[in-house]
């Protein structure tokens, strides 16, 4: 039986290195749009230092102001044991979301920490987790390859895919290209490899692209079996840590366009969408 495509939208990531501050009225109209889209997930904010993300100190105002509906759910990234505390006290929130690195020297870029800090700190989040009936999403981050100079292969993520669900219960992984260096057989051959070995784990894609490149990586994700997909409007965005400023998010529009072409089902409301897509150009000016 074909599995449901879930789109999460992701404000968060598109606004988070913005350079100019979006008032923080401005974030409720655009999310409250967003909410009547029909994403499966709006990841809308974080909680994290105001000294790393400027753009996200107004995290807890923004929530406040949500028109909440049934079906979208909300997910806040945290990249630490306070920031997620923070999080977790909020019961409109639905998803707390980790940054973990399959590369050292990325973690510590992203997290100030390192690998085995990070597993230490995913340990306590979760059980954060479980005490305030949330679930945590742990993405991959440098899922796709490595710019440092670090090994990477497919079995790297592999092995981590499997400490993380098999140790810390950890059941939604997205692979996440950072950088943007993902192609379409790599994106084929990970997934191909990776799904099967892992059935009770809900695997997304997450991938940093420019536009050219990402109608044919959604599709490569799709046919390998991926059935999560992240995107922000019109591509904006992308991790301020990773300084490419050439890299945006995988446009949400090239998702859609690729389930429409196909005639692959999701839930997305066209017109509510388009309006979305309108109020863009008055967010990121």
């Amino acid at each position: 039986m074909e599995k449901e495509i879930k789109i999460i939208e992701c404000p968060r990531d598109a606004m988070q290195g913005w350079h100019d501050f979006i008032p923080t009225q401005k974030k409720i109209e655009y999310l409250n749009i967003l909410l009547k889209c029909g994403f499966d997930t709006l990841d809308f904010g974080s909680f994290v230092s105001p000294k790393a993300i400027p753009q996200m100190k107004d995290t807890a105002e923004v929530l406040a102001g949500l028109e909440l509906n049934s079906s979208t759910k909300l997910l806040a990234i945290i990249a630490n044991m306070r920031g997620a505390m923070d999080a977790a006290e909020f019961e409109k929130i639905d998803y707390l979301g980790y940054p973990f690195s399959v590369s050292e020297e990325f973690q510590k870029r992203n997290t100030n920490a390192s690998i085995d800090e990070s597993l230490i700190r995913l340990e306590e989040i979760q059980s954060i987790c479980l005490k305030k009936d949330k679930k945590l999403v742990v993405y991959l981050s440098m899922g796709f390859g490595n710019p440092y100079g670090e090994k990477w292969h497919p079995d790297l993520v592999s092995h981590w895919s499997e400490r993380l669900y098999r140790e810390l219960n950890v059941n939604i992984l997205a692979l996440s290209d950072t950088i943007g260096c993902a192609n379409p057989q790599i994106v084929s051959e990970l997934f191909n490899q990776i799904i099967p070995d892992f059935p009770n784990v809900e695997f997304g894609a997450h991938l940093h692209t420019i536009p050219e490149n990402a109608y044919k990586l959604v599709e490569a994700a799709h046919k390998s079996g991926c059935r999560r997909f992240d995107g922000a409007i019109k591509g904006f965005g992308g991790c301020p840590m990773a300084k490419d400023e050439l890299i945006g998010n995988m446009p949400t529009e090239k998702i859609i366009e690729y389930l429409m072409e196909n005639g692959i089902r999701n839930e997305i409301d066209s017109s509510r969408f388009s309006e979305a897509e309108s109020m863009v150009s008055s967010i990121f000016i």
